[in-house]
Formats: structure tokens, C-alpha cells, sequence
């Protein structure tokens, strides 16, 4: 189902679009991605609604069974955001240490700062950090929109397992083209 409505009040939240993050594989040809999210970025800007780049540097410490791998190795650049996103001194600018853009973070306080009342995500993984990102809003009272072509993840199934069966349940889904048009001329 396409989405269907955004709120006077919309934030645009983009994930993890670093360049580190960013230089990993994917599902999905990441350039595609990037500029998909940075003609939304533009978009909202141009609305004064708000935008949120959200970047990772270090992450959670809990013990897991596999690594996700970085660390003192990463190159110095690697949580910079990817220039096609063209920050803005208006964005909001979120650095967090695990998968959601929530806990431990000032994003929520931000946001109702400035009343908003519905996130449109994307970004990557889409079953990690847009995935957590995207429960956490749910969770707050949100309305959640993902823009199912403006994520990606490492591989195609548990990137459609989260399109298909996941973010439905949090909110509604919809192209970039589909959310460009619901934003109006």
C-alpha cells in the first residue's frame, strides 16, 4: 500500500548515509539511495520542514555473537556524511553509538521541539538503523512513513522481510516519487 498522507507537522529522518556505512554491499545500488534521499532532503528544506542526518561512530557495547566490524581501524572520514546530502545549518545533526536513532540520543527532544508529529525515513540497513529507528518513533507516537526506495541493506531478505512484513505494522510505505508528490508543488 502507498502512503497516504503527511502531516502538516514531517520530519525527514536519514540514516546511517556515512561514508563508511555508505561504502559497504548492499541489496541495492547505494548511489541510488544517497541521491534519492538527498532530492528529499532538498524537498523538505524547501518546505522548512526538518531534516535529521543521523550518523554512527563507535558503537553499543553488549557482547554479540558477530561482529559487525569497524573500530580504531575505520578511516578518519568514515562517520562523515555523504556530501550529496548537502547539510544545511537548518538540519538537525543526530551522532548515536547503536542501531536506532533514539536511545541515548536528543533526537525525540528535537523533534517535539518543533511539533512534529510524523518521521519519513530512509537510509541504511533497513533492518538495522531504519528497522530500530522506525519501532522507536512507532513506539513515542509517531506516524511512520519509509520510503521503500530510499533504503537498503547487506541482503535483499531481510531488507523485503522488513518492507513487507515489518514496517507496514509500524506505519505506511511509499516511493520517493509518491512522497515528493504528497509534499505538492
Amino acid at each position: 500500500m502507498a502512503v497516504t498522507t503527511l502531516d502538516p507537522h514531517s520530519a525527514l529522518v536519514l540514516i546511517d548515509l556515512q561514508k563508511g556505512i555508505t561504502a559497504m554491499p548492499s541489496a541495492h545500488p547505494m548511489q541510488e539511495v544517497v541521491d534519492r534521499s538527498a532530492r528529499l532532503a532538498t524537498a523538505f528544506r524547501l518546505r522548512r520542514l526538518p531534516v535529521v542526518l543521523v550518523n554512527v561512530k563507535g558503537g553499543a557495547p553488549g557482547r554479540t555473537e558477530v561482529s559487525l566490524g569497524g573500530g580504531a581501524d575505520r578511516p578518519a572520514d568514515w562517520a562523515e556524511l555523504r556530501p550529496e546530502l548537502d547539510v544545511q545549518g537548518t538540519d538537525i545533526l543526530i551522532t548515536k553509538q547503536q542501531w536506532g536513532a533514539f536511545y541515548g540520543t536528543a533526537l525525540d527532544l528535537e523533534l517535539r521541539r518543533r511539533g512534529v508529529t510524523q518521521i519519513v525515513l530512509g537510509g541504511v540497513a533497513t533492518s538495522f538503523g531504519v528497522e530500530s529507528t522506525a519501532r522507536a518513533a512507532y513506539d513515542r507516537g509517531y506516524h511512520v512513513t519509509v520510503v521503500s526506495d530510499a533504503v537498503t541493506g547487506p541482503d535483499a531478505g531481510t531488507h523485503r522481510h522488513s518492507l513487507e512484513d515489518v514496517f507496514p505494522l509500524l506505519g505506511e510505505t511509499g516511493t520517493t516519487e509518491e512522497v515528493l508528490a504528497l509534499l505538492g508543488p
